[in-house]
């Protein structure tokens, strides 16, 4: 059969427009399409033309340059923001959390570095981005806590905050890059009856922990990873989002945020992005700044 509408929600998961995915829906027999999405560009602009191919806007396989895709934009996207839709939607305030490594942290951080560094030298023309992308990662692991102290300055932090947060009877949603580190975390937020939901907890398991995020009084913060927490969840009744650490798309970062920022919140909400000083998080926090400009 032909439909006469097929409308795609959270559609920049067909970006790609050679994937499965993407494939199936444009097979979808139809007359009229509508796209809906936040981030209809999360990396290349190419990611647009996907979402253009999907409604029949431009031919299959087609790239248009910049300059098209502006003009296809002014025709074919209707763009709503939050304010213009609620002008008394409460604000968002973003802070820099920035953060000094504890003695253990410093010392991991600062051995980890010059034996990585030194190990990309030796392997000369045979270094790959790979080798690299696994230097940073661990770099950025030892930031969140150091592995064989478990000393911690962003759970420090975090603790402190939420004695007050817990005190006046708030919530907080804290984003990590890791389940390991979410694990890592939950012993040790036990006193704010910390939940866990994250790519590890079967479906069935999750809708519970939400409602009981929402309606206990004694739980007052949430671990989320990333890719699972920063799609389709409305959790407007939490006033606090930590990040705690840094997702490499500011896209996805303020797709997470917005589980809490959303019509509907009451409240402003207080956005915390730890940045370690003197470590790889200060670069990563530049190019997501550049990213998002």
């Amino acid at each position: 059969p032909q439909f006469d509408l097929v409308v795609l929600d959270e559609a920049q998961r067909t970006k790609n427009r050679d994937s499965l995915t993407a494939k199936v829906i444009r097979g979808i027999p139809r007359r009229r399409s509508i796209a809906l999405t936040g981030t209809p560009i999360e990396n290349r602009p190419e990611e647009m033309s996907s979402l253009f191919e999907f409604m029949g806007v431009i031919p299959p396989g087609a790239n248009p340059d910049l300059r098209q895709l502006s003009a296809l934009s002014r025709e074919f996207i209707l763009r709503r923001t939050k304010d213009l839709v609620m002008k008394d939607m409460p604000p968002r305030l973003d802070r820099d959390e920035i953060i000094e490594l504890s003695s253990a942290q410093r010392i991991a951080y600062d051995a980890a570095e010059k034996e990585g560094v030194m190990r990309l030298n030796d392997m000369g023309d045979e270094v790959s981005i790979q080798n690299v992308f696994e230097l940073v990662l661990r770099l950025k692991q030892i930031a969140n806590y150091d592995p064989l102290t478990q000393e911690s300055s962003k759970l420090e932090r975090v603790q402190a905050d939420m004695e007050e947060i817990a005190a006046s009877g708030g919530k907080a949603i804290l984003f990590s890059q890791w389940t390991k580190t979410i694990d890592w975390l939950e012993e040790r937020l036990q006193p704010y009856g910390c939940l866990v939901y994250h790519g590890g907890i079967p479906q069935p398991k999750r809708e519970p922990i939400l409602t009981r995020f929402k309606n206990d009084p004694d739980s007052h913060i949430i671990l989320m990873s990333y890719a699972t927490g920063a799609v389709g969840l409305n959790l407007q009744f939490a006033g606090y989002v930590f990040l705690y650490d840094r997702w490499w798309n500011p896209a996805v970062e303020d797709q997470a945020i917005n589980r809490a920022h959303r019509i509907g919140c009451k409240s402003q909400v207080i956005v915390s992005k730890f940045i370690c000083k003197d470590t790889i998080e200060e670069r990563i926090d530049r190019v997501l700044n550049e990213k998002r400009e």
